[in-house]
């Protein structure tokens, strides 16, 4: 996988959450507890497992908790630098790498201070979306990519929606990568026209590993379809049939996974060089926060 370091700064390695690509599950797991030919040894051995699944994820799990609190209670530039330490180490696990550079998170930590302080602050939808296409145009990716304001729009609710009633809610989920509190809300709980810092990381990210859930909001969007309500746990019915939030999270997985992002990328860099493409994306991050 390609780092994309600079636009995706904060999530380098790809989340495992609803919207990956399956993966093989092991077989035991998959058959499941209620599958009539196991013996009672073998369902035992499942549990064992499963809870052994569970303890190892529990430390990752309770710092999300945590930062997904800090999240939301961000008063100072100090509490902005504690959250971005925090998903930094949760994602090198505390290893130096190139992004983890005390410059970068300084300015992340400037970017996320100045959103929750002020809306003024927040970064414009229009620049992450020109940064975006700039991008795809840079690696020739298909024309596709190229994604317009109300999509990018849309595609936030989605995802909003999806991560604080869906995955947020399941304990195996809850990490940095489904923490619901870094998304700029209004006063009423409805997405602002602008991101938050941590926000536009996470949502290029998606944007690079999972271009399909993008598809999925322009397929709406273009349908005239409604979107959840964000301050809801339940979406609006689409005209016909009715929806409910489970068959929502249906159609987000079921959704045939294409990515046409990644091969562009890894084209570019064998065609350009592992340098070119590292100067590509700090350019790039440069647009998106410039440096004071």
């Amino acid at each position: 996988m390609i780092a994309f370091l600079a636009l995706a700064a904060l999530l380098v390695a790809g989340p495992q959450d609803t919207e990956s690509p399956a993966t093989p599950a092991s077989p035991s797991l998959t058959i499941g507890l209620s599958a009539p030919n196991l013996t009672p040894e073998q369902q035992a051995g499942i549990k064992q497992k499963q809870e052994q699944i569970r303890l190892q994820h529990e430390p990752e799990r309770q710092e999300a908790i945590r930062l997904n609190d800090l999240a939301a209670n961000i008063h100072s530039e100090a509490d902005a630098g504690k959250l971005v330490d925090g998903v930094a180490g949760q994602l090198t696990h505390h290893q130096s790498w190139m992004w983890t550079t005390l410059a970068i998170r300084r300015r992340v930590t400037h970017a996320e201070y100045a959103a929750v302080s002020d809306s003024s602050g927040l970064i414009p939808e229009k620049r992450i979306v020109d940064v975006w296409n700039e991008y795809v145009r840079e690696i020739d990716a298909p024309e596709e990519t190229l994604i317009t304001v109300p999509e990018f729009h849309a595609f936030r609710r989605v995802q909003l929606w999806n991560t604080a009633n869906i995955q947020w809610k399941r304990e195996m989920m809850q990490s940095i990568w489904t923490m619901p509190n870094i998304y700029a809300l209004d006063a009423d709980g409805q997405l602002r026209e602008g991101c938050r810092a941590l926000e536009a990381l996470k949502l290029i990210q998606e944007l690079h590993e999972r271009f399909t859930n993008l598809r999925i909001a322009r397929d709406r969007l273009a349908k005239g379809l409604p979107f959840p309500d964000v301050t809801k746990k339940t979406p609006p019915p689409d005209a016909a049939p009715a929806k409910t939030h489970l068959a929502l999270a249906s159609e987000l997985r079921a959704t045939i996974y294409q990515n046409p992002i990644m091969p562009a990328a890894y084209r570019y860099q064998q065609e350009h060089g592992s340098l070119a493409y590292d100067q590509l994306v700090m350019r790039l991050f440069n647009e998106l926060m410039p440096p004071q």
